[in-house]
């Protein structure tokens, strides 16, 4: 496998032995993001006629069918000998993938179901840079796509924006009353800058309460005595 992407050496590393199928997975699945080919694991095969197929429709065939084979490869390289003989006879990746689903699936459900509880159950610590605690919660995220969990960016989103401190209420506010739709990365983007403003205002305020505090028991009138 050194002849392929340098990543590989993850694969080298850590081969498929079947207790390890989902740390094994992500790692697969870094290594073909990688080279570009990832899709594969998903995607059908383009259809090709037989006879009128276009250049267009072949040189797509010929794209899909190489990328398929090196996903291929480096799944069966990165596995025991005896899953190989498993595997070997399984005519795309996206098959193996399957195969190999049906043997370890359940190690996935288990991993999606506590990843998705350290979703819901993460919250901000006030204090914590916002930055930090976003960058967290997308990785909960990517962990739960790469299990095959199902959820819409919306949900990724109110995720996040449920998961933070009462100091980001106006921005919440804010960013439901325009019904924004923005991405994970514009998010952040967009908490950031709120972060920014909320430490700027959080003085002012601070103060204004002082000075609330002090007037509402400071006692009236020039010639108060205290009684005794």
């Amino acid at each position: 496998m050194t002849n392929f992407n340098p990543l590989a050496k993850i694969l080298d590393d850590n081969r498929l032995t079947g207790p390890n199928y989902v740390d094994w997975k992500r790692n697969l699945i870094i290594v073909l993001t990688a080279d570009k080919i990832v899709y594969v694991l998903n995607a059908e095969p383009p259809e090709l006629a037989l006879t009128d197929a276009t250049e267009e429709q072949r040189n797509a065939f010929d794209k899909w069918h190489e990328a398929d084979e090196m996903a291929k490869c480096y799944i069966l390289a990165s596995m025991t000998n005896v899953l190989q003989k498993q595997c070997q006879g399984l005519v795309t990746a996206k098959d193996m993938m399957f195969h190999l689903k049906e043997m370890f699936g359940e190690q996935s459900r288990s991993a999606r179901q506590t990843a998705m509880k350290n979703l819901m159950s993460t919250k901000m610590v006030e204090g914590t840079p916002v930055q930090e605690h976003v960058l967290k919660m997308i990785s909960f995220i990517n962990e739960l796509d790469m299990l095959g969990a199902e959820m819409d960016a919306e949900t990724k989103v109110d995720a996040i924006l449920s998961s933070l401190t009462d100091s980001f209420n106006q921005f919440i506010m804010n960013y439901n009353m325009n019904k924004m739709d923005v991405t994970l990365s514009e998010l952040l983007n967009m908490l950031q800058a709120a972060e920014d403003l909320i430490k700027k205002e959080k003085p002012a305020v601070m103060l204004a309460e002082k000075l609330e505090s002090t007037l509402k028991f400071k006692p009236k009138g020039k010639n108060f005595k205290k009684k005794g």
